[in-house]
């Protein structure tokens, strides 16, 4: 199993980088991650936009899935258009993104399913497991597994106890870290800190952590430390191009 980071960014995309986005490859199938915004143009760099499999999104926020709409563009207006293209949200995660166009611009680019906590799903060669953790709107963690191995990503969330089964031994855990240490108070119960993810990673037994999410334009190395005080093992930051072949 492979994943690549396409952009890790929280809110916008800093200069030259990318908000959340990231491909998850296993037996030839290519699932992406949360299409937020700029991840359209690294995704097709590594691909034709036709060569996307599925599309998972934990929830409605443009840094999360806006540039879905260019891709679906991108496969509807093609010469020979792709097939429907199978899309996993929360249930109206997506309707303002897929009201950019009128239905006709995109008839027949995607096939929207919603996403049930509890509910596991065949997304080709994985197993979908969703989870629901707080947010500012419906969000949903997500769980693949596929050849014994394990991702386990959290969108972004406040604390929660789902969080452990979700990152239950998983071998890679990508946690929203958009403050290093102290979330403000007004946001406490929707976002997390590195020091959370670390927490959570310790507590559920990931064995490998990458902090994502982080605050445009803020260094990495606070994000690092902090984690690094209640988490022992392999630990990094998630920057475009960034590759990890978990076998």
């Amino acid at each position: 199993m492979r994943f690549t980071v396409l952009g890790g960014c929280g809110a916008w995309p800093a200069a030259g980088q990318a908000c959340s986005g990231y491909v998850v490859e296993h037996e030839g199938y290519r699932v992406l991650v949360d299409p937020g915004y700029a991840t359209l143009p690294r995704l097709l760099e590594l691909m034709r936009a036709d060569e996307v499999d599925a599309v998972l999104v934990t929830h409605g926020h443009p840094d999360h899935c806006a540039d879905l709409n260019p891709l679906l563009r991108a496969r509807a207006l093609a010469d020979e258009p792709a097939p429907a293209l199978p899309v996993h949200a929360p249930p109206g995660a997506l309707d303002a993104v897929l009201a950019l166009d009128n239905r006709r611009m995109l008839a027949g680019s995607f096939a929207l399913h919603e996403l049930s906590p509890g509910t596991p799903v065949e997304v080709g060669p994985f197993r979908l497991d969703a989870f629901d953790v707080p947010h500012h709107v419906p969000n949903a963690g997500l769980r693949l597994s596929g050849g014994g191995r394990v991702i386990a990503y959290t969108g972004d969330t406040g604390p929660s106890p789902e969080l452990i089964a979700l990152a239950k031994d998983a071998d890679l855990f990508v946690a929203e870290a958009t403050y290093p240490e102290r979330v403000p108070e007004e946001d406490a119960p929707y976002l997390s800190s590195a020091l959370d993810a670390g927490r959570t990673a310790s507590s559920a037994g990931a064995a490998r952590l990458l902090l994502t999410h982080l605050w445009p334009d803020t260094p990495a190395e606070p994000a690092l430390a902090a984690a690094a005080r209640s988490y022992g093992g392999p630990l990094s930051v998630a920057s475009g191009g960034l590759t990890l072949d978990l076998g």
